[in-house]
């Protein structure tokens, strides 16, 4: 069982920037892989970026690709998205996940099956 919690969110300027924090609870939380999805108002949730469970491979959207950057610390049980350049079309709630088969989900964009989700922040980027 693994349980998250998100923090980091809030408002902020179009170019600016902000880094979201994932906490993990749970003895596995080092076996498995992380991600971080977004919602945004009236759409679909989709994916962001994802990272392996030792943290040597990383994948993106190709809309954040170059501006945010997943990394995460075992020892802390805790997952980051250092988000830059940040633009209106950012806003939205992002979710942390956590599910051994996260670079499926990441690469078919589809967020249906995910193991575990935290409850999400809100990121606001006004223009």
């Amino acid at each position: 069982q693994v349980q998250l919690v998100e923090s980091g969110g809030g408002l902020v300027q179009a170019g600016g920037s902000l880094r979201l924090s994932c906490a993990a609870s749970g003895r596995t939380f080092s076996s498995y892989g992380m991600g971080w999805f977004r919602q945004a108002p009236g759409k679909e949730r989709e994916f962001v970026a994802a990272i392996s469970w030792g943290g040597g491979s990383t994948f993106y959207a190709d809309s954040v690709k170059g501006r945010f950057t997943i990394s995460r610390d075992n020892a802390k049980n805790t997952v980051y998205l250092q988000m830059n350049s940040l633009k209106p079309e950012d806003t939205a709630v992002y979710y942390c996940a956590a599910d051994p088969r996260i670079f499926a989900f990441a690469k078919s964009g589809s967020p249906s099956g995910v193991d575990y989700w935290g409850k999400g922040t809100l990121v606001t980027v006004s223009s």
